[in-house]
């Protein structure tokens, strides 16, 4: 068995992205190696990679990329909610077109969207926002429909190109879905040990047998082999 283990690791993430399953994995791989999953407001999710309070972080793009790399993973789909009686709760999804009559509440703060929905339920109207944080903040008495025609939100790992190492390669291939053997995998890379070369052993030289001479006395070639 290989002795690689990554350093500790703090994986910053911002709401709506669901972690659970690339920390079980990292649990099971790396026992020995502690990772913090931490919980980052949108609007800190640059500060918290630049401050160094975390060392990756899932985000909502787009970001600086100044001195940052980021692995885009996958989009977000739009929704609006609305109150479970709306009229607009009857068609599975809506156009933009078709929300132009509706009083819209603000949800442009991503950290503030519980505020945001509470005000649906209380006074109605409508709000759009990336899917994973309708499911985040569901109510029974709101529901959400996809929107056709508004803009995906993207969401990416991320993190200084000063912190990259073996280890933030390790998580990186838990979130791409690699396998512990993977060969892009530094653990995987430490444990194949190249085959050993038999060590042939020089064919033993052959020592001639000393030839006995006979005492003087034998003469018998019949003798010679005694």
């Amino acid at each position: 068995m290989s002795g690689f283990a990554p350093d500790a690791l703090r994986v910053g993430y911002v709401p709506g992205v669901v972690v659970t399953r690339w920390g079980r994995v990292w649990a099971e791989r790396f026992p020995d190696s502690p990772l913090d999953l931490i919980g980052v407001p949108q609007a800190e999710q640059e500060a918290a990679l630049r401050e160094g309070r975390v060392d990756m972080c899932f985000v909502r793009l787009p970001i600086d990329r100044e001195g940052m790399h980021a692995i885009p993973l996958y989009h977000e789909s739009p929704v609006v909610v609305i109150p479970k009686d709306h009229p607009i709760s009857l068609f599975e999804e809506v156009a933009l077109a078709d929300l132009s009559s509706e009083r819209m509440q603000d949800a442009a703060d991503i950290d503030a969207l519980a505020d945001t929905i509470e005000l649906v339920a209380a006074v109605g109207g409508a709000a759009i926002m990336p899917h994973s944080l309708a499911r985040l903040h569901h109510r029974r008495d709101l529901t959400f429909r996809r929107i056709t025609d508004a803009p995906d939100t993207q969401i990416a790992l991320a993190w200084p190109i000063d912190n990259a190492g073996e280890t933030v390669e390790e998580f990186i291939g838990i979130v791409r879905g690699r396998t512990a053997r993977s060969s892009r995998s530094p653990s995987a890379r430490a444990e194949t040990v190249p085959p050993q070369r038999k060590n042939k052993q020089p064919p033993k030289k052959k020592t001639p047998a000393a030839k006995k001479t006979p005492p003087a006395r034998i003469r018998s070639p019949r003798r010679r082999g005694r």
